[in-house]
């Protein structure tokens, strides 16, 4: 009986050694040394700045990869960082996802970027790749107030922890003025290259590109399923980023001040379409413009249009509202779209200021603006008399929608037409003359 127990512990002592002998053989056969395989994997690239039309782009990836039934999700990091709450929510869209997601970082993956990657559920790096530096910087490019910093780090820690990293590594990223021994010292930022990831386990693997990815996944690059971004999510992605957002509302509003001075619809006023189109259209294609923000728009533009022709300020004070409300709520963010309108308020206004002392207060702009004052120390002046215009012939010299110049007998003359619509170059008649209002008609 006692002699029968030395025989059983050799034979749990040969069956354990089997059992790790078929372990390595498993791990020796699989390409790469990693026994999961899968059924499908797909390839999605993440590059660029990050902003609000990746967060929908990546949705859209993700639900197309699921109804594809695939298992693994490969994300294509490439990116300096970009704004932290879309990062937010593409973490929590990681997160939730039922799929494996590997983050592939080949060149570099910082701020925001890091965050995305540390909410996989591996990180893989090639040599020479780079991330990190995850502090969070304002529009100015400062680092932003520390109440946000603590509340990013406190994220990016916990990101981290899914797949237990080192907590106080994600926090040396992000805190400036915290010194993190055998980390960084105090005034910096923390970023990793792919040796120093990996050391520390910020890095599950390094590989020296796709090829040897793929290889270690099991996957053929026949196999493997690429979902690039639409023509229309491209556009979304560069119109929803905040330096963009400000500048068509620049160029929209600015295009308009310029009309203004410049009777009839020029190149000034189709610049500012293209502006406020691709405005409207980028925001509508990331899901957060609606038709109800583009009517608003379009009818306050309307509305300040009547108000040249129905002057009292009530019409145009009500377009104005119209105007600003599609505008910010067709905004991904309320307060992004207040502060982008406000810049570009400010612009438009120091432009208007410097096209008024530079050329006065000319074309359809003036129909706001008084131009006779009657001042009872110099005594009124009546505007000239120009009743012994009626029934000349002239030319238009500029298009009248339905005021503009016309050309009668060599001499330039403001009028209006009595007809709607007349092109430049149109032969004209004067119809009418009251007081200084010259209205003409084609001949």
């Amino acid at each position: 009986m006692f002699a029968a127990r030395p025989l059983l512990r050799s034979v749990r002592l040969l069956v354990s050694l089997l059992c790790l002998m078929m372990g390595l053989a498993l791990f020796v056969a699989t390409p790469g040394g990693f026994a999961q395989s899968y059924q499908k994997a797909v390839w999605v690239p993440v590059d660029h700045t990050i902003e609000r039309g990746l967060e929908r782009f990546l949705e859209r990836a993700f639900a197309e990869a699921q109804e594809q039934q695939a298992d693994l999700v490969i994300l294509h990091l490439n990116t300096p960082g970009g704004d932290v709450d879309a990062a937010d929510q593409i973490g929590q869209l990681i997160r939730q996802s039922p799929m494996h997601t590997i983050a592939y970082i080949d060149n570099q993956a910082f701020s925001a970027g890091t965050y995305i990657a540390l909410n996989a559920n591996e990180i893989v790096m090639t040599p020479g790749s780079s991330m990190g530096a995850a502090t969070p910087i304002d529009l100015a490019g400062n680092a932003a107030d520390v109440k946000f910093i603590s509340g990013w780090s406190k994220k990016m820690v916990a990101a981290a922890s899914l797949n237990n990293r080192q907590p106080d590594v994600a926090r040396a990223m992000v805190e400036i003025d915290t010194e993190f021994p055998g980390l960084k010292p105090k005034g910096t930022v923390l970023s990793l290259d792919a040796r120093q990831a990996k050391t520390l386990g910020y890095a599950d693997r390094v590989v020296s590109g796709k090829e040897e990815l793929l290889a270690s996944l099991g996957i053929s690059g026949d196999s493997l399923q690429v979902i690039e971004p639409t023509g229309g999510e491209k556009v979304a992605r560069w119109v929803t980023s905040p330096y963009v957002m400000s500048l068509l509302l620049i160029i929209g509003l600015v295009g308009i001040v310029v009309e203004l001075f410049a009777p009839g619809f020029g190149v000034a006023g189709t610049i500012s379409l293209v502006s406020f189109g691709l405005y409207f259209f980028g925001h509508y294609v990331a899901g957060f413009a609606n038709w109800l923000h583009i009517g608003l728009f379009v009818i306050g533009i309307i509305l300040m249009i009547l108000e040249i022709f129905l002057p009292g300020g009530i019409v145009g004070a009500i377009g104005f509202v119209s105007i600003v409300t599609g505008l910010v709520m067709a905004a991904y963010d309320t307060q992004q779209g207040l502060a982008s309108l406000g810049i570009a308020v400010i612009v438009t206004a120091l432009v208007a200021f410097l096209l008024i002392k530079r050329y006065g207060v000319k074309g359809l702009f003036g129909k706001f603006v008084l131009g006779d004052a009657q001042r009872n120390e110099e005594g009124y002046v009546a505007p000239k008399d120009q009743r012994d215009l009626t029934g000349k012939s002239g030319i238009a010299l500029t298009p009248l929608r339905p005021a503009g110049v016309v050309k009668i007998h060599g001499k330039r003359v403001d009028a209006v037409s009595a007809g709607g619509f007349l092109e430049a170059g149109t032969s004209i008649v004067v119809v009418q003359v009251e007081g200084a209002r010259v209205i003409v008609e084609q001949e």
